[in-house]
């Protein structure tokens, strides 16, 4: 009988420069999971190989096996799995994930790595420029090719951890209809988009929020230097929303699935038990559907 790997640790949702530097090795993986908006005009391979942590491979968030009209939804657990394994990720590797931006897409890897059932993975802390910042070297040019992990990385997607429209829809109802939602829509889309006053850059994409969600712009959460916020000043900005402690029942959305995540590694960070479940067609989907009952302006006092 082949012995079974041993689960991991979890490992801690945030490490520092400092701490990389000095914990590099053979079973530390780092990847630059690097992803922006069309706004932003940046495009994340062309930055991998011009500057990057030495040693990094890069993940792409939007690549998955899902035929969807919505963006980058979750891929199959086949897909992931080979993905880590040409990646050249193992079992009991802790993985290191970072991006260009300070703290931003990398939380979308990190929270995946999670989902698809490795909790050893952690996010650097201010990303890229908070390395650069500490002096720390980089490396440039194509990337040698990784050998392909063995034995194959294994993913199993938690279901639980992944909202879909008809559950948002019946939190919707029910805080529609006086009950108590079983949960709590948190927000990480800028407060003008909740409120209904920006507009969507999404082509057919209305402005506003489900009704009964919390706004929480992922940016609250984090410091002018792209770090992330001490574990005290993140439970206040939750709270300030009108959320109820950082391990209420929550749903994490936004635009299109990758900022609630910064609010997942935002509420593991302050002290939350369970990884944040995230609605993967996010804004995208809901905001899309004319269907779906929109709610305009800030959210009620709690």
């Amino acid at each position: 009988s082949t012995m079974l790997p041993p689960v991991l640790r979890k490992a801690p949702a945030l490490v520092s420069p400092a701490w990389l530097a000095a914990n590099r090795g053979p079973s530390v993986k780092v990847v630059d999971a690097s992803w922006y908006l069309p706004a932003m005009g940046r495009d994340a391979r062309q930055e991998f190989e011009a500057c990057r942590i030495p040693g990094a491979v890069f993940f792409d968030v939007d690549a998955t096996d899902v035929a969807s009209p919505l963006p980058h939804m979750l891929p199959s657990d086949a897909f992931f799995a080979r993905t880590m394994s040409e990646l050249g990720i193992v079992h009991d590797d802790h993985v290191v994930c970072y991006d260009g931006k300070g703290l931003f897409s990398a939380a979308r890897f990190w929270w995946m790595l999670r989902a698809y059932g490795h909790p050893a993975a952690s996010v650097l802390d201010g990303g890229l420029p908070a390395w650069q910042r500490a002096g720390h070297a980089t490396e440039s040019g194509p990337r040698a090719p990784v050998a392909r992990a063995s034995p194959p990385f294994e993913a199993r997607l938690d279901a639980s951890l992944v909202a879909d429209l008809a559950k948002v829809r019946s939190l919707v109802d029910a805080f529609q209809s006086g009950a108590a939602p079983a949960q709590t829509v948190v927000d990480a889309r800028s407060q003008a988009r909740f409120e209904g006053v920006a507009k969507e850059a999404r082509a057919g994409c209305r402005s506003g929020h489900a009704p009964g969600s919390r706004s929480v712009p992922f940016d609250r959460v984090l410091q002018a230097d792209g770090t992330m916020r001490p574990p005290e000043q993140v439970a206040a900005v939750f709270a300030e929303a009108g959320v109820p402690g950082v391990d209420a029942p929550l749903v994490g959305s936004c635009g299109s699935g990758v900022t609630a995540a910064v609010l997942a590694l935002a509420l593991e960070h302050a002290g939350r038990a369970s990884l944040l479940e995230i609605y993967d067609g996010s804004w995208a989907e809901y905001g899309g559907d004319e269907s779906q009952p929109l709610a305009t302006g800030p959210a009620p006092p709690a």
